[in-house]
């Protein structure tokens, strides 16, 4: 399966709490850091919903 990379670039300070805990389970803490995760249906709805915080990129 796809992967896909996907980099945290503005915080989730003043955020709501669902998208604070969206970041945390896609592994994100810092702004600048990349994880990769395997594109299934799950991990591109929490992109979907922090996607005015985080970039992504095929991998």
């Amino acid at each position: 399966m796809a992967k896909v990379k996907v980099k945290q670039v503005k915080s989730g300070i003043k955020k709501p709490q669902n998208q604070k805990r969206t970041l945390e389970a896609l592994g994100l803490k810092k702004i600048g850091q990349v994880v990769e995760h395997e594109n299934t249906p799950s991990v591109m709805g929490m992109i979907a919903k922090v996607n005015h915080l985080v970039s992504t990129e095929e991998a």
